[in-house]
């Protein structure tokens, strides 16, 4: 079931990705040939007016043909054509589909927000037992910690991210005290065993947060904090693979997300908690596809901004149009070598499977 689930969901995420872009390119007269809903066969079609509306029979994503996208038909008339349109309007159309992802993605956050009864805060309440670095000159209760190794604070959750980071022993810190920012370099901050009120013995680092109660203002604010610290988890996620910190064989496409997806749902203890658990593991897929599709790679809309872009100064510059074909070329390079690392993720991840 959970597999039928993740299916159904990560055909959702791009069918509402490329709804995005049928919406902005109404919106700014550029023509759709046709936008559908699903892929392979077509199940149900209907021709509108100017575009053909169709439901295919695979749910797993979607597509928007524009008219003129690739720069094939810069020959034409067509007022409608793509390539006809200023710059800010195909920017508009390029970034609407990830722009989509990522608020949906927020959505999501708010929904599972909604019901929050208190949120913990980054503002210091007190320490367990036994904690030595409280007092003058050291941690004190109603410190709000700002930064982390330089690394902007705004949730638990993101003090929780950075200490893991760090190198386990110290850290940089920055805390806010009576309106005024204090500096802590290299402050000792390290996992060790506590004892907690009922006799418990845990690894923690000894601190303890102010949990605030639920408002409208607050649910507001931490589905804003939550969205961020999904954001972060991408970036850090791509610097750690640029780094090398990661190998390319730790990646997963589809196969790998639908297995996560029902991983999660069967080892969650009751259908309430596998909604609420899947529905953040969608939250954050939906804003890393928002964030990876921005990147400057062809064939990706990060890179067609990146390559119209670039042509644009250039015809700027040089005052000669840049030859449409030569677009083409660059995507459909792009293309091939995106298929083909999709490929061997594809792989990888089935071969982890077994």
């Amino acid at each position: 079931m959970y597999i039928v689930i993740a299916i159904i969901l990560f055909g959702l995420l791009i069918a509402f990705h490329e709804f995005g872009h049928f919406i902005a390119a109404k919106s700014v007269g550029v023509k759709v040939n046709e936008f559908s809903i699903g892929m392979g066969p077509v199940i149900l079609s209907r021709q509108g007016r100017e575009t053909k509306y169709s439901l295919r029979l695979l749910p797993i994503g979607g597509y928007c043909a524009l008219e003129g996208l690739e720069g094939e038909n810069e020959g034409t008339k067509d007022p409608g054509s793509f390539q006809k349109k200023p710059v800010w309007k195909k920017l508009t159309i390029l970034l609407a589909g990830s722009f989509m992802n990522f608020l949906l993605g927020i959505i999501i956050i708010l929904i599972l927000l909604s019901g929050s009864k208190a949120f913990v805060t980054p503002v210091l309440d007190g320490f367990m037992e036994g904690f030595e670095y409280q007092g003058p000159g050291y941690l004190m209760a109603g410190d709000r910690i700002v930064s982390i190794d330089g690394e902007r604070i705004y949730t638990s959750k993101d003090i929780q991210l950075f200490l893991s980071r760090g190198n386990g022993q110290t850290v940089d810190l920055v805390v806010k005290r009576n309106g005024e920012k204090i500096p802590f370099k290299d402050f000792p901050l390290a996992l060790r065993e506590y004892i907690t009120e009922d006799g418990q013995s845990v690894r923690k680092y000894g601190l303890k947060f102010k949990v605030v109660e639920a408002n409208l203002g607050e649910v507001l604010k931490n589905t804003w904090y939550e969205s961020l610290f999904l954001v972060r988890t991408v970036r850090l996620g791509l610097s750690d693979l640029i780094t090398g910190a990661v190998g390319i064989r730790q990646l997963s496409g589809p196969v790998g997300i639908v297995a996560v997806i029902n991983d999660v749902g069967e080892a969650s203890e009751s259908t309430a908690d596998a909604i609420e658990n899947i529905s953040k593991l969608f939250a954050l897929i939906a804003i890393n596809l928002a964030i990876m599709n921005m990147l400057p790679i062809p064939a990706l809309d990060g890179g067609r901004i990146f390559y119209m872009l670039v042509a644009f100064i250039i015809e700027k510059v040089t005052r000669k149009k840049v030859n449409p074909k030569v677009e083409g070329y660059i995507h459909g390079t792009g293309l091939v070598l995106l298929l083909a690392l999709m490929a061997f993720v594809m792989i990888n991840d089935i071969v982890r499977l077994l």
